[in-house]
């Protein structure tokens, strides 16, 4: 069974030049990058489906902030690029809801503050 192609990468590389052009993204190249977040989120696995959320809004959030950075004159694959940029964003929102203490190498979670208040008291 052949693999199914989500995103035209020639059509991406043409819109993030338009983009370029304009000094602002078109609407279609962030559809592409919504389509590459919601893509590479299908890879993880997360214990609470908020997490999830966290972790792509980073992504997108890496995205919008960067994504004026591809450099054309390198090279033509836009989508390895952006790829990369979400799986990093992936990571850094994973790493901000799942802090690593570096003395005992325990992982702990933030507590959202939602949970905090979930009955009128504060619950620690």
């Amino acid at each position: 069974m052949p693999k199914r192609i989500y995103l035209n990468t020639k059509e991406l590389y043409k819109e993030i030049i338009i983009s370029k052009s304009m000094g602002r993204l078109t609407p279609r190249a962030k559809d592409y990058f919504y389509l590459i977040v919601k893509n590479i989120s299908k890879k993880f696995r997360y214990a609470n489906e908020d997490d999830r959320g966290d972790c792509e809004s980073e992504a997108i959030i890496q995205l919008l902030k960067n994504w004026y950075l591809f450099n054309e004159e390198k090279g033509d694959n836009a989508f390895a690029y952006y790829s990369e940029i979400s799986k990093r964003g992936f990571a850094k929102g994973f790493n901000d809801l799942h802090k690593k203490d570096w003395k005992t190498g325990e992982y702990f979670s933030l507590i959202p503050m939602s949970r905090l208040f979930e009955d009128g008291n504060i619950n620690i």
